[in-house]
């Protein structure tokens, strides 16, 4: 943040020495490429920034996927463990109650099945993209062709590991244009 800051302050500084230099009537190209020069570097911080932004949702929801199909597991494994449990009571002879062997070793919001509803299927109302028809979800990268039909695609989906620099377009694109 406070290098993107700064990089601003250097465009204000240059749109003042060129605005300066404007009046003075000398030297507008060097005022002009270096101001260029500055946009440019911006750009890249805020395509750097994107990239980083990504990669952080990419990441939380890869750590979400992973956290739901753990959460499936063990209720599948608690639902089981219930069936043979139910086979398997035993009297507490301190206070006469009956418990199941596998409950007394688990916690509280499991016992009572407190997790059933934390399943998050896809919204069938949200958009897909790509070539597979998917969610928007991961890294992934716009068509630069500003009448692709299909404009957003995940990285895996069309060979990208990392961002390329400059335009990039999408393998039906590039088809087309190359025609």
């Amino acid at each position: 943040s406070s290098g993107i800051n700064a990089e601003y302050g250097e465009i204000q500084d240059c749109q003042h020495r060129y605005l300066t230099t404007l009046k003075t009537n000398t030297d507008k190209s060097k005022c002009l490429s270096e101001i260029k020069e500055k946009f440019d570097q911006s750009h890249a911080y805020s395509d750097d920034k994107v990239q980083l932004a990504m990669q952080t949702y990419e990441m939380v929801d890869k750590h979400i996927r992973r956290l739901d199909t753990d959460l499936q597991r063990l209720e599948a494994k608690q639902r089981s463990s219930e069936k043979t449990s139910e086979s398997r009571m035993f009297v507490d002879k301190r206070s006469d109650n009956k418990k199941s062997a596998d409950q007394t070793a688990l916690p509280f919001s499991l016992i009572s099945g407190a997790g059933e509803g934390l399943d998050m299927p896809v919204d069938p109302n949200e958009p897909t993209y790509c070539l597979c028809h998917q969610v928007s979800y991961g890294e992934m990268i716009g068509c630069d062709n500003t009448d692709c039909p299909v404009e957003w695609f995940h990285f895996a989906c069309v060979g990208l590991t990392s961002k390329p620099k400059g335009n990039w377009f999408c393998p039906r694109c590039s088809k087309d244009i190359g025609k």
